[in-house]
């Protein structure tokens, strides 16, 4: 059953047709890199083998982020004729985003915290807060909601919508998934790791799909989505989906010290990379599909006169 999951359609909006939508999400996202990675590599801020530290990683968050979502908002003003509403920015922000923040840290904290109950993690150090540190974090803390509210405004706003639109609320949420998970596909060399990692974030992207389509809005997603890799990154100075921030951490330095194995504790690619992680977010997806019935999610009216 098709639906529009945010926002009426009015008969002057058009819809990218979804086979174009695919690939135009992957060209913005790249045009984005580039745009946002040549004036900083032009004043030394991003090298060639990004080992520029947390400034770095920073940098890339703030510029090449923004430039993609600033790519996106073009095409939906400009082609779409459409306002950021329809893309689930919508409504009243502040507790929607407040209660997705909050929640992605629990989920976050769920999955270390039980790695490290069953022997998968071990504590390095104790965490780290001082003013040396607190710049850093702020700036981080403020770089991934950059980072993922635009991921989620191309995946869960823009094709998801698109596609159930046309398709339905399954379709929508399974194909933004899995584009989802591909553009992931890159960040460490392929092996058992990054096949598990690939899993999980094609299942992070069906429960935020549940998620943003149950609330009609995106703020509590986009600030899910950021909450995670943030504490993931500066909490335990774990890799971020492969990365490593380089920051000290906030909670606790943790480290794998090999004595389960690499499907326990994510491996290289980090607890994403888990059948913890697996197990807590198929948990989360259950509860929102028991939560919810097949109406609630994406039943915004089709203005009358508007065209399928």
């Amino acid at each position: 059953m098709s639906a529009e999951l945010f926002a009426p359609r009015r008969a002057k909006h058009r819809r990218t047709w979804t086979l174009a939508a695919i690939p135009l999400v992957l060209v913005f996202i790249v045009l984005g890199q580039i745009i946002g990675v040549i004036p900083g590599a032009m004043l030394g801020l991003v090298s060639d083998d990004m080992s520029g530290g947390w400034e770095e990683t920073a940098y890339i968050l703030f510029a090449a982020f923004a430039a993609g979502a600033l790519l996106l908002f073009l095409w939906v003003w400009l082609f779409e004729r459409r306002g950021l509403g329809t893309l689930g920015l919508n409504g009243h922000f502040l507790w929607p985003f407040l209660r997705g923040y909050g929640l992605g840290l629990a989920f976050l904290c769920a999955v270390v915290g039980i790695i490290f109950l069953i022997g998968g993690y071990e504590l390095e150090a104790p965490g780290t807060l001082n003013a040396a540190v607190l710049a850093p974090l702020g700036i981080l803390l403020l770089g991934f909601i950059v980072q993922g509210s635009t991921e989620e405004i191309f995946f869960r706003g823009w094709l998801m919508q698109l596609v159930t639109s046309r398709h339905g609320i399954l379709l929508g949420a399974l194909v933004n998934s899995v584009l989802f998970g591909l553009v992931h596909a890159l960040n460490i060399p392929f092996g058992p790791a990054l096949a598990l990692g690939l899993v999980n974030i094609v299942l992070v992207g069906l429960f935020l799909s549940l998620y943003a389509a149950k609330e009609g809005t995106l703020w509590g997603v986009c600030a899910w989505h950021a909450a995670w890799n943030w504490l993931l990154g500066t909490g335990f100075g774990l890799p971020v989906s492969g990365m490593e921030l380089g920051v000290p951490a906030l909670v606790a330095d943790l480290a794998d010290p090999g004595v389960l194995p690499w499907w326990v504790t994510g491996g290289e690619f980090g607890p994403e990379a888990s059948v913890v992680c697996t197990g807590v977010l198929a948990l989360g997806t259950l509860v929102l599909v028991l939560r919810g019935k097949v109406r609630d999610f994406g039943m915004a009216d089709v203005a009358p006169g508007s065209s399928a």
